[in-house]
């Protein structure tokens, strides 16, 4: 681990942008060190940041010159770096954060293909998919569209060779050795094996993501009626989100 922490580079991004890089490798591990220091640079709320923007391994730190120079940026970075803690295992969030997912059927219409293609059947694929907590490395692609982490091999299905034009907001895919959920309607070139009535990105909130860099997630399969149930509490803004803290 005290390689990780040798390897970082600062590096300059544009008029206003500094890049904390942690290393070229991507793992949990790595991943950890950057929602760390994207914490402690968000708890000091220092004046002149405007966003910080964690990815899989390194941290994009935006910031008005006019106000904070670069030299200044980068001594706030340095300090924080001496308080890292590579031993830490805690995420973010306390538990795990569950997604109610609906597979196969018209929600789910390539689960049979997934399951063709890994050699199981359709009940091993949801078993396999459902058996783990994945990290949430970062958001990116659309708003609050979850990069995670931890899919089985066993699940690894190579991507649809030319990308649909519109994939439901929603939609549990799997694409490569990556899955995730879809969190608005957009093109996607995933094996969609599912559906969650949940919505992963609402403008209208505070907190408009479901999910944020750092917490864990897992699946958890519910039938077609508590999807329709589930997705009217959404819609009426009354449903809660279940963690698990085991």
């Amino acid at each position: 681990m005290k390689n990780i922490v040798d390897e970082i580079k600062l590096l300059t991004a544009g008029e206003c942008g500094l890049i904390v890089e942690f290393g070229t490798s991507i793992s949990p591990e790595v991943n950890r060190l950057v929602q760390q220091l994207t914490q402690f640079i968000k708890n000091a709320e220092l004046e002149g940041i405007r966003e910080i923007v964690p990815t899989y391994r390194s941290a994009a730190i935006y910031y008005d010159p006019m106000v904070i120079s670069y030299e200044e940026v980068c001594d706030h970075v340095r300090q924080y770096l001496q308080m890292l803690k590579p031993e830490r295992q805690d995420a973010v969030s306390p538990g795990i954060v569950q997604i109610p997912v609906c597979y196969g059927g018209v929600l789910g219409p390539d689960l049979e293909y997934v399951a063709k293609y890994t050699g199981l059947t359709p009940a091993e694929v949801i078993r396999i998919h459902t058996s783990r907590a994945y990290l949430v490395y970062m958001l990116g692609f659309t708003p609050g569209y979850p990069y995670l982490g931890g899919l089985s091999k066993k699940l690894i299905t190579p991507r649809l060779d030319k990308p649909r034009l519109n994939v439901p907001e929603g939609s549990v895919g799997i694409g490569g050795n990556q899955t995730g959920f879809y969190t608005s309607q957009t093109p996607g070139e995933w094996w969609l094996i599912g559906r969650t009535p949940l919505k992963g990105f609402n403008p209208a909130l505070r907190h408009p993501f479901l999910v944020n860099p750092g917490e864990y997630i897992q699946f958890v399969e519910i039938k077609i009626d508590e999807y329709f149930a589930i997705r009217k509490d959404v819609l009426k803004g009354i449903y809660t989100l279940q963690i698990c803290h085991s």
